[in-house]
């Protein structure tokens, strides 16, 4: 029996379900639908009961990088067919897995980390589906925006998260400029070849005393955070290992932490 609404297949808020099999939508007979699936970002113990058995379930993984999502599996002893599923692909393969949802499939997308179509690919497919009416199922984890916030010290009842800047300088100082007296934080990843380039600029456009707080490999054995003025912490991070990912953070211009 099909559900009368999309509730029924998502489980209510108002009706609290133990079993993640059930919160999760599996074995109601709606067919075909979309889990958008958050993975670790580091540490694989942030890896959701609820994520694993829509793992189980599934009947196709579609994957920023058949290698890295193949491992996670290979750790939780999951197996299932793994689809690439990145950028350069990102139009055809969304009328491929559509296609196999309309016939009845439920397909997994998950990124390298964290939760896909945030800097990360996803959006397009969860768009057709949007547009299809075929079911889009979150399946909530961690997220390096959130994480990084939450231990920053900087305001965080609103913030505007900007994803990777292009990677000329020219374009992080307009950014910067354009940015310079937004009233929330900001919030950037950045790539371990450009964190230092990044921190100049930041210095250079916003002041050495500006707040920021940089935060490298959440969640994983190396991970660092750094709070304080732009100029101290651009000097900690030059003391230190730069391998890993990065998250930036930018308080307002009037903030003191």
């Amino acid at each position: 029996m099909v559900p009368d609404s999309v509730d029924a297949v998502c489980g209510s808020a108002d009706d609290p379900v133990d079993d993640p099999n059930a919160v999760a939508g599996m074995g109601s007979g709606v067919g075909g639908c979309l889990y958008v699936v958050a993975t670790p970002i580091g540490n694989l113990g942030d890896m959701s009961q609820r994520a694993l058995a829509v793992l189980r379930d599934c009947d196709v993984v579609a994957c920023e990088d058949t290698r890295v999502s193949g491992r996670l599996l290979d750790h939780f002893g999951i197996r299932k067919p793994l689809l690439s599923y990145r950028d350069e692909n990102e139009l055809r393969q969304s009328e491929v897995l559509c296609g196999r949802m309309r016939a009845g499939e439920k397909v997994v997308l998950m990124s390298d980390a964290g939760v896909p179509t945030v800097s990360d690919p996803g959006f397009r497919m969860v768009r057709q589906c949007r547009r299809e009416g075929i079911p889009v199922i979150p399946i909530p984890g961690a997220s390096a925006v959130v994480t990084a916030l939450c231990c920053s010290g900087l305001p965080s009842d609103a913030f505007l998260f900007l994803g990777f800047l292009a990677p000329k300088s020219s374009a992080r100082i307009k950014a910067f400029q354009q940015y310079r007296e937004f009233p929330h934080t900001l919030i950037f990843y950045e790539s371990p070849h450009r964190i230092l380039k990044f921190m100049d600029d930041v210095v250079a456009e916003l002041g050495p005393d500006r707040v920021i707080c940089v935060c490298k490999e959440l969640t994983k054995l190396h991970e660092r955070v750094w709070t304080g003025g732009a100029g101290a912490v651009r000097e900690s991070l030059m003391r230190s290992s730069t391998k890993g990912e990065f998250v930036v953070l930018i308080a307002p211009s009037d903030y003191v932490l």
